[in-house]
């Protein structure tokens, strides 16, 4: 006889989540779908269920770029092995804006590059005077490569030929903006020194391109990134080299940068090993998440699912980290040996626990 009780307070978390995750004009509709589901779900399920259970959401990036994808894996992994919690995965406008969102507590935790990540939580940058003291680090994830892509027909070939052409800087308030900034101050340039500039995502940039509408968009990510490999289906590109002089001075003057290179191949019509500079996509938590839930997180990002395994779930469900590598190629990066590689801000005590037990932390 304890359904309804549960079901009220399962309906009162669920409001709760729905108001922090949505505006005015779809709140109502949202609201109105979870609620059907939700009653739906507790048709036949045991009076426990719906107490059990505790949402935990990832903020990721924009549907053509990495995040994306991966954050949904992870999610389906955690929502599979850890017991009373559902994970979901949305899209977002990827570091900054997540960054922002962990912020004014809208979001349990996020994807971001560990560059914005260190200025979110020391107040620099874009993040001037409004610090994010409570972002706290879960993991670094794989390297995240700085993609400068131009039409082939633009008649750009290197990173001096950019100047005055069409420019799509990445989405506003993304990591990727932020990389572009940096990229264009060491080479002496603003935005002001370019036809055109607009702010789109990595899709909408992408068809920007596609339609001669745009030369040159960078591209934080990484690969290959959907909305690159989409283009280069359809059009004749080129990946910016960086040359050395130019990294050496970026590694400098922001030292979460490290020089990477894009092998051949990675893109149609692309033959040459491409190089560039690299950052650690990382997930970061609100300090507020109790340390409880963050260290079987953690655990089930690293080890298979025989720790807090879901009643519905067979034994040995697989890691996060082992669902990303067979689905997505940078997967393959997600491993403990660089967990804490560019970690720039303080670890979640959950997580730090975590990595106690394993000695990665003293």
């Amino acid at each position: 006889m304890q359904q309804a009780p549960d079901l009220g307070k399962s309906l009162e978390k669920l409001v709760v989540y729905l108001e922090r995750r949505s505006n005015k004009m779809t709140r109502r509709y949202l609201l109105a779908f979870g609620v059907l589901v939700l009653g739906i779900s507790m048709i036949g399920a045991p009076p426990t269920f719906a107490a059990q259970r505790e949402f935990f959401a990832i903020a990721t990036g924009g549907t053509g770029g990495t995040y994306y994808p991966l954050g949904g894996l992870l999610a389906q992994a955690l929502s599979d092995q850890v017991a009373g919690v559902i994970v979901t995965a949305q899209a977002a406008n990827a570091s900054v804006q997540n960054c922002n969102l962990i912020a004014k507590h809208q979001v349990e935790s996020a994807f971001v590059q560990n560059n914005v990540a260190y200025a979110a939580y020391k107040g620099e940058g874009a993040f001037k005077e409004k610090p994010v003291k409570n972002l706290r680090g879960i993991a670094s994830l794989y390297p995240e490569t700085i993609q400068i892509i131009a039409l082939s027909e633009s008649g750009i070939k290197t990173l001096k030929d950019i100047k005055g052409k069409r420019l799509i800087p990445g989405d506003r308030g993304s990591g990727t903006e932020v990389d572009c900034l940096n990229i264009l101050k060491t080479i002496g340039l603003t935005y002001k020194d370019f036809s055109n500039v607009d702010w789109l995502s990595f899709s909408g940039a992408s068809q920007r391109l596609k339609d001669k509408q745009a030369d040159v968009t960078f591209n934080t990510a990484g690969w290959p990134t959907a909305a690159i490999t989409e283009l280069a289906t359809t059009a004749n590109i080129i990946i910016v080299p960086i040359d050395d002089r130019t990294i050496a001075k970026l590694v400098k003057d922001f030292p979460f940068y490290a020089k990477i290179v894009l092998p051949a191949g990675t893109y149609r019509g692309v033959d040459k090993d491409v190089p560039s500079i690299t950052t650690m996509a990382q997930w970061v938590v609100d300090a507020d998440v109790s340390a409880e839930l963050v260290y079987k997180l953690t655990k089930a990002l690293w080890e298979k699912g025989n720790f807090v395994l879901r009643e519905d779930k067979p034994s040995g469900a697989p890691s996060g980290a082992e669902v990303m590598a067979v689905a997505h190629a940078q997967g393959k990066n997600v491993t403990p040996k660089t967990a804490l590689s560019g970690m720039a801000i303080p670890l979640h005590p959950g997580a730090e626990k975590y990595y106690k037990e394993k000695g990665m932390v003293k």
